[in-house]
């Protein structure tokens, strides 16, 4: 997250929004449909990184787990009680995608942390994809679990007769608004986040108040280290009350 400042008299022009512009990896041409780009790169090295978090160091299984094998451990502890909790033993099976789903986007959190890397989950186009994936799963889960049974999650029948079809149209709107608050809020907080530091950065270039700058730094990247966990696990708990609905839909 390398600042773009210069400074012309007492003006100062820096560009936070820079460090979210996709790229082609190779050349300057135009990002077309299948250019291998910054964004390529980066979440591809995100699905290196859970495999190296989980897969590698699991791989022995031994008896006295070593450092790797304890944290996989204890990730692997720490979702399946999130899913047993929301979604009951039923949604035990499929325990496999949630821990995907929240290995993948932390370790794109955190690598989007590191100097001059790029934060794939910043951006919309990959959120969305994450949000519509649990949308269509949930949506398909529901119908084919419960068959007409999964429109009682609409019906609000602890209501009065009267405001039942009302409160219908207005769970059903909020049903299909999911995907869009699910895939927003993440971007949204680390997209927020990364620019407030480059903000930070570019002030740092004053020498009057360039160890405030720095301060703010620190504080907000301590901060951002905080949120990239948070937004992983609230993304992935959210996926959760989601299935939920689809297992048990009724009111």
């Amino acid at each position: 997250m390398a600042s773009d400042t210069t400074a012309e008299g007492s003006s100062l022009v820096f560009h936070p929004m820079d460090q979210f512009i996709v790229k082609p990896l190779f050349g300057d041409g135009a990002v077309g449909m299948f250019t291998i780009t910054n964004v390529t790169l980066w979440l591809a090295l995100a699905i290196v990184a859970v495999i190296a978090l989980l897969v590698l160091p699991t791989s022995k299984r031994a008896i006295v787990p070593g450092r790797g094998q304890s944290i996989a451990e204890l990730t692997y502890g720490f979702i399946y009680k999130m899913v047993e909790d929301v979604c009951g033993k039923d949604g035990i099976k499929f325990f496999p995608y949630i821990m995907t789903l929240f290995m993948f986007i932390v370790s794109a959190n955190f690598l989007g942390l590191l100097p001059m890397s790029f934060t794939t989950t910043s951006h919309f186009a990959v959120t969305a994809v994450l949000a519509l994936a649990v949308f269509l799963t949930v949506t398909v889960l529901g119908f084919v679990i419960n068959g007409a049974g999964f429109l009682g999650l609409f019906w609000v029948s602890s209501a009065p007769l009267a405001l039942r079809p009302i409160l219908a149209v207005i769970e059903l709107i909020s049903y299909f608004v999911r995907p869009v608050s699910h895939s927003i809020r993440l971007a949204g907080n680390v997209m927020a986040g990364h620019a407030v530091i480059k903000v930070f950065a570019g002030f740092a270039a004053i020498t009057v108040i360039s160890p405030v700058s720095v301060l703010a730094i620190t504080a907000m990247y301590g901060l951002e280290i905080l949120v990239a966990f948070i937004q992983a696990y609230v993304f992935t708990i959210l996926t959760c009350v989601y299935l939920k609905d689809a297992l048990h839909p009724s009111h």
